[in-house]
């Protein structure tokens, strides 16, 4: 075969190949999709596992997804506190959003309409040592209690900065803490050294001082954006 048919014979393969390929992607995104709605949904849930009543790791996608259509409303908030019509909490990126200026930032509230009264959970993002951290904080209807939270990371060190996700006992800490104290915003606050003041503070992780200075800063500032939102609920 000449260098010629061999030049066509591979540009013709090349171009198959690549057709096939956009086929391929293109039929699998749909799938993408769904695995990517069920991760995050599953994630926010996280933050109230122990008010489930379900094991979410046991729990099919179906359910889920059922679980979260059924018990979750959600409202998306501007930079102000004040809501936006037209959009759903899910949409938000808070990375996306956290390139933009602080002014033109949207905020998700996702509320879970439990037995004993609703949930507010609220999303927030910082700086671990590596890369960046996040958090779902689930807040009681008195706007004050922390009912639950989950975090997430891209690359903290396991055993060290992973144990915010990984250790089931650093979130647990969280529940019950109130983030006023005499009406003032104090947040969280992630000690190193062991928490002092035990209705405002958890203990940092042993080992782990940068990410949990992360966590700190990210509790504190992250859930500024929603005071607000939540004064505001607390008049109605």
């Amino acid at each position: 075969m000449s260098n010629r048919y061999i030049t066509i014979y591979t540009l013709v393969m090349t171009l198959v190949v690549s057709i096939v390929l956009a086929f391929v992607v293109k039929g699998l995104e749909p799938m993408h999709i769904s695995n990517e709605s069920v991760f995050k949904k599953k994630e926010i849930l996280g933050a109230i596992k122990d008010q489930l009543g379900a094991d979410l790791s046991k729990m099919a996608d179906k359910e889920i997804l059922e679980l979260f259509d059924q018990r979750i409303e959600q409202a998306v908030l501007d930079a102000s506190g004040k809501k936006v019509e037209g959009l759903k909490a899910e949409s938000i990126s808070m990375a996306a959003e956290e390139k933009k200026p602080e002014a033109e930032r949207h905020y998700p509230v996702f509320i879970y309409k439990g037995d004993k009264g609703n949930l507010y959970l609220v999303s927030v993002r910082g700086m671990g040592l590596w890369d960046k951290i996040w958090g779902t904080v689930a807040i009681e209807e008195d706007f004050n209690t922390v009912a639950g939270a989950s975090f997430g990371h891209v690359g903290e060190t396991p055993g060290l900065g992973a144990e915010i996700k990984d250790n089931p006992a650093f979130r647990k800490q969280f529940q019950g803490k109130t983030i006023f104290k005499d009406g003032q915003y104090v947040s969280v606050g992630v000690i190193k050294g062991g928490a002092r003041d035990k209705e405002h503070q958890v203990d940092a992780i042993s080992g782990a001082t940068i990410t949990s200075r992360g966590v700190n800063e990210m509790m504190e500032r992250g859930l500024r954006p929603y005071l607000p939102y939540f004064e505001e609920m607390k008049k109605k």
